[in-house]
């Protein structure tokens, strides 16, 4: 069966979705887009270090660069108005020798001439008082005011949610197979059927490149790096109030030891080039390697709070730059978006709908009016008594309280599956409204999510899943 839509995104991540919200906002044309996983934000931007980096690491003149710089100053104000979790808690960048004194020195050259705002060199004095857990050992380190933090895959359901309250249709476990140039647009081909379109944009993170591919004679190739992470529970005093950097080598930015906008303590990530760009498996091995190089940031760091580990894979483009733009006539596409691709994700996304939208063969569809972005109730664990009284009186279901670890109520779960693009799965919820995100990972509330998540779905509790694919909770009845 083929269908039709006006323009076709190709990757439910942070690119596509903020992609789809920036022309939905502009145009009434149709707007679908198409995912592989059960869900958005399933690949790269759920499982990343969630900064908002500052934009001193890339090349001066690379569109790693630019196009940093240019989302990092859009990140208050867009997160301001989607209501999600951000913190501009700043960045070190520590040097425990002399080799690594001048790499700070030299990143803090490409900074400014980046055009990044307020970065210094901070003693080793003047460090430890500004961070008292950090390695004496340290002997400087490059400061970055304007670095911040904020919840990766919270934003991701924001501009899904808003573009989808403006036209927007999302279509799930749906992966294109390959692309046709037609007389009056393209065809993706899927396992479901074509889709027909006038116009394509290619978002699809570690598999970009086998669609750019398929369009471009410049033929590209990504490599998949993974990286691992530990996650360690809230602490009564966090040991950091900055996201610390050790000096990145030609891998990446190093290990890091960061704060979350959630208060948990995040370690790591590792990279490792590997050739299945979705083993997203964590390791012994791997997982040892974080925790030696988080020491030698943070002496004091122990395993003992850990909740969780996860990895991710970044997709690395082997020319070591951002390929964004228009491949071939009506087709768009953002290749190798690894880091500070979160970062650069919302001016990524403003170029794509003004590229996409001034193509001559393109109906022009001005939107006069657009729908307001999607407003999530205050969290409850965030709630003075009063107000946790007052949501009770107004909403029962507030009464009821499913996740201990995070303080989530059954209210705000049901609220996480009613949203315009909502939670259908066990994880969908867990990252929707934190139920499942605690020291005890869903152990006590697991059962109570998928008793919810069927009988909101109107499914068996036998056909609910952890994740996307097949990964179902339960295997029948007794």
């Amino acid at each position: 069966m083929q269908t039709y839509t006006d323009i076709l995104i190709i990757g439910a991540g942070v690119v596509g979705c903020a992609a789809a919200r920036a022309l939905s906002l502009r145009t009434k044309a149709d707007i679908l887009v198409v995912e592989r996983a059960g869900d958005v934000a399933e690949g790269a931007s759920k499982a990343n270090s969630g900064i908002v980096h500052a934009g001193f690491d890339a090349h001066p003149g690379s569109e790693k660069a630019r196009l940093n710089v240019l989302g990092a100053r859009m990140y208050p104000a867009l997160c301001a108005e989607l209501q999600v979790p951000f913190r501009a808690c700043g960045a070190l960048v520590v040097a425990f020798d002399e080799a690594d004194r001048a790499t700070v020195e030299n990143l803090l050259a490409q900074g400014q001439a980046n055009g990044v705002p307020g970065l210094r060199i901070v003693e080793r004095e003047e460090l430890l008082r500004m961070e008292p857990n950090l390695n004496p050992a340290a002997v400087c380190a490059l400061e970055a005011p304007t670095s911040a933090i904020v919840s990766p895959y919270e934003l991701v359901f924001a501009l899904a949610d808003h573009a989808a309250l403006n036209g927007t249709e999302f279509r799930f476990d749906t992966e294109v197979l390959g692309l046709t140039q037609t007389e009056s647009g393209w065809l993706a081909h899927t396992a479901e059927g074509d889709i027909a379109c006038r116009c394509v944009l290619n978002c699809a993170g570690i598999d970009s490149a086998r669609l750019h591919n398929q369009v471009s004679a410049d033929k590209r190739h990504l490599t998949a790096r993974r990286g691992q992470y530990d996650v360690l529970d809230h602490p009564e005093t966090p040991p950091f109030s900055r996201t610390i950097f050790q000096c990145p080598t030609k891998m990446g930015k190093g290990v890091l030891v960061t704060p979350t906008v959630h208060g948990n303590v995040l370690l790591g990530p590792t990279a490792e080039d590997i050739p299945d760009g979705l083993d997203v498996a964590t390791t012994a091995e791997g997982l040892a390697d974080v925790f030696a190089k988080a020491k030698l940031t943070w002496p004091g760091v122990s395993l003992r709070t850990a909740v969780t580990n996860f990895s991710g894979i970044r997709a690395h483009e082997d020319r070591g730059d951002f390929l964004v733009g228009r491949t071939a006539p009506h087709c768009w596409e953002a290749v190798g978006v690894e880091s500070p691709g979160l970062t650069s994700a919302p001016a990524i996304a403003e170029e794509l709908a003004a590229a996409i939208l001034a193509d001559e063969a393109f109906p022009a569809k001005p939107r006069e009016e657009t729908a307001a972005p999607y407003r999530r109730a205050k969290p409850f664990n965030e709630m003075t008594a009063e107000e946790q009284a007052e949501a009770v009186r107004k909403d029962p279901l507030n009464g009821q309280l499913i996740c201990r670890c995070e303080v989530v109520t059954e209210a705000e779960i049901r609220a996480a599956i009613r949203r315009p693009v909502g939670a259908r799965t066990v994880d969908g919820v867990k990252r929707r409204c934190r139920a499942g995100m605690g020291r005890c990972q869903g152990g006590f509330c697991a059962p109570r999510v998928v008793d919810i998540l069927a009988e909101e779905l109107g499914l068996p509790k036998t056909a609910i899943t952890k994740g996307s694919g097949e990964s179902r909770m339960l295997v029948g009845e007794i």
